[in-house]
């Protein structure tokens, strides 16, 4: 845990959503807090016990009547001494109160992200639980709900750093082996104990890695690429999934020469469907842009579903495309009976809504195979993988090293347990902070 760090500026926000509304919160943090609350209130509440106060203005009239909860350092969220304003949420009330406090000496509106950013450097949270704070704040699916707070409540950190002490144990027992090999109490060898457990911990890891496509999907949705012939019946397909006009329909080849989107939550993971223009060998120089598109969006997909027109079927160069990754689907069924060699997982027809259910148990079913279980911490972002790959290769250096010196084994646990201290922000990450918390609303 680190020690508080003292800042000399106090820092307020409104913390709740957009005004005007039935309440509205209004946050401040730092070392004038008991300051403001005896110039606007009149003297501090009991800590953390809701009171009914005045709010007074400079003046002395009275800006609101709200409630007033104090939270002493170091017990609140920021590690210093805070206080929720739970006021009436018009524009004018915000706006009076916001204004009395730019008043007070030492006080100034917040930045984004800095409330949670005060947290981490008092050691309230470690810099994974301050991400999975930002993706609870933006979580739109239940699956992402669970998975950012799970993480914000120190699922990673508990487990990275239990990761973390293990190295440090080991390192420790190691060294002790060459620095003090002439000592009684000192193991004569490690290789039975702390290597064996070593190639144990290797094996977490790599497990724990395989799983960190399972958190970026649910945290970045699972991608969906509709490819197929013009007029296989992909914008209807994307319309009928939306129940709504998003792309244009029509008998005219090359309609859609972008890529369009569609977010659709599926058991409660992000889903996100492009709709891609049609596949064929002679197109303009604007067509043949939006295929090299379509082609791309496939190449980053989830899993590709590639339609198919059984009343005029116009197979599509699938070569180039992961077949693991492919679903084949027969389109306008209500039009053409496919036959019993057809090779589609799936026949539809949009018209009459023959196949959808199929069609939709089929990719819940890709879907569900891809998250997997959420028993379990998942890393969830392109720097949890690039640090835990690190780390992975670093102690796989040390373990499988039976030729190298044991110094340098050692060497290699140390820089293993540095990547682990990078992703939970224990050190060397100065870089990153003004990224992460950048990505908070003004007040959290």
């Amino acid at each position: 845990m680190k020690g508080l760090c003292y800042h000399m500026e106090t820092i307020f926000a409104l913390s709740s959503g957009a005004v005007p509304a039935a309440v509205a919160i209004v946050r401040v943090s730092g070392p004038a807090v008991r300051f403001g609350l005896e110039t606007i209130v009149g003297a501090v509440p009991e800590p953390r016990k809701a009171r009914l106060c005045d709010l007074r203005d400079a003046d002395g009239s009275i800006i609101d009547r709200a409630l007033v909860l104090f939270f002493p350092e170091p017990h609140s969220f920021t590690g210093e001494d805070c206080v929720e304003f739970q006021l009436h949420g018009g524009r004018a009330v915000i706006a009076a109160l916001q204004r009395r406090l730019a008043l007070l000496e030492g006080y100034r509106s917040a930045e984004p992200g800095e409330f949670t950013r005060r947290a981490f450097e008092n050691g309230r949270m470690d810099l994974t639980a301050v991400e999975g704070l930002a993706d609870l704040i933006s979580a739109q699916t239940e699956m992402q709900r669970r998975l950012a707070l799970e993480q914000s409540a120190g699922a990673l950190s508990v487990l990275y750093e239990g990761w973390r002490e293990q190295l440090v144990r080991a390192r420790a027992m190691i060294e002790a082996e060459f620095d003090f090999a002439d000592e009684d109490d000192v193991p004569g060898s490690v290789a039975e104990t702390v290597w064996k457990g070593l190639a144990d911990l290797a094996g977490q890891i790599a497990a724990h890695l395989e799983r960190s496509h399972a958190g970026e999907i649910i945290r970045d949705g699972f991608r969906i690429v509709i490819l197929g012939a013009p007029n296989a019946g992909k914008s209807s397909l994307l319309n009928a999934l939306a129940r709504r006009d998003i792309a244009i329909v029509s008998d005219e080849v090359g309609t859609t020469r972008d890529v369009l989107e569609l977010h659709l939550d599926i058991g409660g993971c992000p889903v996100t469907v492009f709709d891609t223009a049609g596949l064929r060998e002679a197109a303009g120089a604007v067509e043949q842009e939006g295929m090299r598109r379509a082609l791309a969006a496939a190449g980053r997909a989830d899993l590709i579903l590639v339609l198919e027109d059984l009343s005029d079927p116009r197979p599509i160069d699938l070569t180039s495309l992961d077949r693991d990754r492919v679903l084949m689907v027969g389109t306008k069924v209500d039009l053409s009976t496919p036959a019993e060699t057809d090779p589609y997982d799936c026949c539809i027809s949009v018209v009459d809504q023959t196949g959808m259910e199929s069609l939709i148990g089929l990719v819940s079913a890709r879907v569900e195979d891809a998250v997997g279980s959420l028993a379990t911490a998942l890393p969830t972002r392109k720097r949890h993988r690039e640090y835990l790959v690190r780390c992975l290769d670093h102690l796989r250096l040390a373990v499988d090293g039976t030729d190298m010196a044991l110094e340098l084994r050692a060497e290699e646990l140390r820089h293993a347990g540095e990547m682990l201290g990078r992703l939970t922000g224990r050190i060397d990450v100065d870089d990153l902070l003004d990224v992460i918390f950048g990505e908070f609303c003004v007040g959290k």
